[in-house]
């Protein structure tokens, strides 16, 4: 009977051993895994980092190469317009060009190079072309009210330029303004008035405007009104007029000066002188053949009539 308790006790610590060998398993394979969560975590989180440092430099490349677009873009717009001016002129060099559509295509091209370097711009920061034109398309009626006036402009522009109602270099009379034309933009016409005034009037006012073009023809006529007695002789006057028109240095021999009887008053008569200049000469000839008139005149005895009162007294009854 006492053998096999001695069995059992020497089995017991051959149980001790075994149990604490599978905790002693289970232990490392619990820190293996625990070791093996965490260095996946890190894993994990170091992509997270690559991927923010590669968007990041993404981001850097991308704003940097926006940044050189834009630039190579205002550069560009500049160029292209100065080349357009070029071409103009070495084309003027043979034939009568125009500056008016020099100075019009000019500006179109500068435009037209700001919107594609815009749109480039545009895409090199992500943004979807296709999404933006689809928006403007949806909201074209805000849009349109909100810009219609800069809209008007340049229609009133190409109108202007298609009409040709003046060119750069005439002299015209614009909403009460004169001036000699400057420019004709997209948006506006630039005058230089007589005392060298700058004036900037928008196309689509302009073009709604009675415009008077004074150098559009190669000549003008100058026209002079004196006002003589009414007792003096018509006809010597009329004479008188005749010889100063025709002996003046500026005026036309074709078409022939011309002096004649206006309107008779109560008082005086009026006398017009009519004379054909250059379109060049008009404000030199008409300066002079107002002068040249008076004296002539003068020296004829003609006197300039003023109106006067004559008072009659009545005898009283």
């Amino acid at each position: 009977m006492g053998f096999p308790r001695v069995e059992r006790d020497i089995d017991r610590p051959m149980m001790i051993s075994s149990g604490l060998t599978v905790l002693i398993q289970n232990a490392t394979l619990a820190v293996q895994g625990a070791s093996l969560s965490k260095i996946q975590s890190l894993a994990a989180d170091a992509d997270i980092l690559h991927r923010l440092a590669g968007a990041a430099g993404d981001f850097v490349v991308r704003f940097a190469v926006a940044g050189l677009v834009l630039i190579l873009t205002l550069w560009a717009s500049g160029w292209v317009a100065r080349f357009v001016r070029r071409l103009f002129d070495q084309f003027e060099r043979h034939r009568n060009g125009d500056q008016t559509l020099r100075s019009f295509t000019a500006s179109l091209a500068r435009y037209a190079v700001l919107v594609v370097g815009g749109v480039a711009v545009l895409q090199q920061l992500g943004v979807q072309t296709t999404s933006v034109l689809a928006v403007l398309g949806a909201a074209s009626l805000a849009v349109g009210l909100a810009l219609q006036g800069a809209l008007s402009n340049v229609a009133a522009g190409v109108m202007l330029l298609l009409f040709r109602p003046y060119r750069v270099g005439d002299f015209v009379e614009i909403g009460g303004r004169q001036g000699t034309v400057k420019a004709l933009d997209l948006f506006v016409t630039e005058l230089a008035t007589v005392d060298n005034v700058k004036v900037i009037a928008p196309n689509g006012k302009v073009f709604g405007e009675l415009i008077v073009n004074f150098t559009h023809h190669a000549e003008r006529r100058v026209d002079l009104i004196f006002r003589i007695d009414f007792h003096d002789d018509l006809a010597k006057a009329l004479e008188t007029l005749q010889r100063v028109g025709s002996a003046h240095r500026l005026v036309l021999s074709e078409p022939a000066v011309l002096a004649e009887a206006m309107t008779l008053s109560e008082s005086w008569a009026e006398v017009a002188l009519r004379a054909w200049v250059k379109g060049e000469d008009y404000g030199v000839a008409r300066s002079e053949l107002l002068v040249a008139a008076k004296h002539a005149l003068a020296d004829e005895g003609f006197l300039v009539p003023y109106p006067h009162q004559v008072a009659i007294q009545r005898a009283e009854p």
